[in-house]
This record gives structure tokens, sequence and C-alpha cells, in this order.
């Protein structure tokens, strides 16, 4: 049996202003931190090759080579396992970058969110356009040939042409998957406090998204999850959303969790899904120092749970879900029990058919939550 894992390294070296995710600027807490992760990996792993892990965070690329080897060291794997770090492009160098391939290391994610500069100190980030471009360059030459980078949209003063003009600089460096995420202005970040001037509201939001599947579509990106872009190459038909091509380079450890798949979740903060279980760690950093596997959150899920997970889930693929595959694995005829609401959002064009199932039109993902979420009314 494959397993995925996801580690969790909250450390940061100064908080951004738009983050609110569980992150500290206390590095201090690094050595003691790692000892209590190793523990809880100890524990809880079952020893299964993994299919994907994935190092995020924080910054994960505060570890030093060897704290990286340390832990990859704690699993086996899978011959082509996809083992992916986040990084940020002010932490990274080639050498750096090569130690991280030679470690195994075959995906990275770089954190960027702008090529422009007064934006990126606006929302309070490290780096900046000229050090993504080289964190890029440092990467492909140590042998990368799975890069990713993040993008924020409607940020401060950003307006549609210069969020078109960081995808066609993202396109332009030869990236093979590109991440976005609409700003949200959540408790617990700066910002909350901090409402910046000039900020997108929502429809500006919905049309810098719109403005991204047409540029990337048009660079041959695959548009393959809601937030998610991925080059195609060889095999990859950006034009099908029926699910039967798929591009080598979409994230498979984002696709284990939109496929509703099993997952450990080692850290401060990480969520798990093991056994029909859903778990979240500790999320404060001196009690998960203190006591690693302990949980804050842990919930056996009922079959009709699962169930609603499964197609909110796989409704986040643009290729949609497989009916076949969900009346086998739960005993339901999909198109009676859900035929309100299919034919409501297939007339209203927020759903399309497709061979397999149902996916979301384009529209429909611009209102996603909103649609799937009469799925967990029923």
């Amino acid at each position: 049996m494959t397993q995925n894992a996801y580690i969790h390294i909250p450390f940061c070296k100064s908080k951004c202003n738009y983050c609110s995710f569980v992150s500290f600027p206390e590095l201090k807490f690094k050595e003691q931190y790692l000892d209590a992760l190793i523990s809880q990996i100890k524990s809880e792993y079952k020893g299964e090759t993994l299919n994907t892990l994935y190092f995020g965070g924080g910054t994960p690329s505060i570890l030093t080579l060897d704290e990286f080897k340390t832990l990859i060291e704690l699993f086996n794997f899978e011959k082509d396992a996809e083992i992916t770090t986040e990084v940020n492009p002010d932490s990274v160098d080639f050498e750096y970058l090569q130690g991280l391939r030679q470690l195994g290391i075959n995906r990275i994610s770089i954190g960027s969110q702008s090529f422009d500069d007064e934006i990126l100190k606006l929302i309070g980030r490290r780096h900046n356009s000229e050090q993504i471009k080289s964190a890029v360059n440092y990467a492909k030459n140590a042998g990368f040939a799975n890069i990713s980078l993040d993008f924020i949209y409607g940020l401060p003063t950003q307006t549609l042409q210069s969020f078109e003009s960081d995808l066609k600089t993202a396109i332009d460096l030869g990236v093979q998957h590109i991440s976005l995420y609409g700003l949200k202005i959540e408790e617990g970040c700066y910002f909350y406090k901090n409402q910046p001037e000039e900020i997108a509201d929502l429809d500006e939001q919905a049309d810098m998204y719109l403005k991204a599947i047409e540029t990337l579509k048009t660079a041959s990106f695959e548009h393959y999850e809601i937030s998610n872009f991925s080059k195609c190459e060889h095999h990859c038909d950006p034009e099908s959303s029926s699910g039967r091509r798929v591009s080598s380079l979409n994230s498979r450890h984002n696709l284990n969790y939109w496929d509703n798949n099993s997952y450990y979740g080692f850290g401060c903060s990480a969520s798990g899904y093991t056994d029909g279980i859903r778990y979240t760690n500790q999320d404060e950093l001196a009690q998960y120092i203190t006591s690693p596997l302990s949980k804050i959150y842990e919930q056996q899920l009922s079959e009709s749970e699962i169930l609603e997970e499964s197609i909110f889930l796989g409704f986040r693929k643009l290729s949609g879900i497989n009916t076949n595959e969900i009346n086998q694995k739960f005993g339901i005829d999909f198109n009676k029990k859900y035929a309100k609401i299919l034919d409501k959002f297939l007339e209203t064009g927020h759903f399309i058919k497709t061979e397999k199932g149902y996916a979301l039109s384009t529209e429909g993902v611009l209102v996603s939550n909103e649609i799937l979420s009469e799925f967990i009314t029923l």
C-alpha cells in the first residue's frame, strides 16, 4: 500500500502582511521543533512507500541540507515518487538547490506572489522580482524539470494589466506549473487590522482570474484544478476537460487531496487523513514541541461525509467527477440522488456534462463554493 505525506515547517524570517497561516518568526526553536517532528513521524508513520512527500510552510527553505536529509531518510519511497518543497526566493542559491536535487527532491514550488517590486514591499515579502528570476534559473541549472510559481491576485495597487504582466513573465521564464490564489484578508494577518487601500474587489478579482485562464491557455498550460495550471507536454491537451489526458507536470500531491485519498500530516498545525479519520495537530508551537502526538481535531468520517467530501473535492478538478466511480464506491445512483442540483446548474451553464460525469464550467468555477455547498445540505 502506498501513502502520501505532508510536513509543515512553520518558521519564517518574518511574517507577510496577508498571511494568516500558522507560521512563526522564532527560528531559535527550530532544533526543538525538528526533534518533535521526528518523534511524531517515527511514532505515526507505518512504513508504507510514499507516492508523494510535500514540505510546506512557513518557509521550508530555512532548513539546512542536512536537516532535509534527516527527514527524507525517515521514509520509504516509490521509485518515481514526487518529492516537493516550497522555497522562498531570498533563501536559495544554486548550491542549495543542487543539494536539494541530490537528496531526491524533484519538484520546487517558489513563493513569488508578484513580479512588481512595489507590491512585494507593500505585502511584506523579503524578496524582489530579480530574486524570483534567479531562483528559477538556479533551479533549472540544478536539474529541476518541474518548477512551480505561486501568485496572488487582488493585491494592493495591483491592476489587471500588472497581473497579466506577472503571468507573462512567469511564462517567459519557462516554468512548468503556476498556482494562483485570490487575496483573502483573514483574522490573524497584519492587513486584517490595517486594511490596505487600492485593493481589488471580488468582481475585479474575478476579472483577473478569467484573464489568467485566457493567458495561460494561450501559452499551452492546462487548467487542471481551480487554482492550478500545468504546462502541457506531449500527451496533454489544454482544450480537454474530459480527464482523458493529464499532464505529468500536475502536482500529484495536490491531486491526491482532490481525489480524497489518504495522507499523513506531520508538524505543527498539519492536517492528515488516514483510515477514514481526519485530524489536525497542535497549532501552538510550544504545545507541539512538548506534545507532538496530540491533536486539536480528530474525527472518524461517516460514509455520507466521505461521499460529500469526494464530490466537493472532486469538482475542484477541471476534469470533474466520475459518476460511475462514485456509484460503485458508495452504492448510489448519482444522477438520481442529485437530479435537482444537476438539472439546475446544467441549465444555468455552471455545470457541463463530460464523458465520465460532470465538471464545473468557467462560470461555475467563479461561484464554486456556493454551488458545491448544495451537495452538502442534502
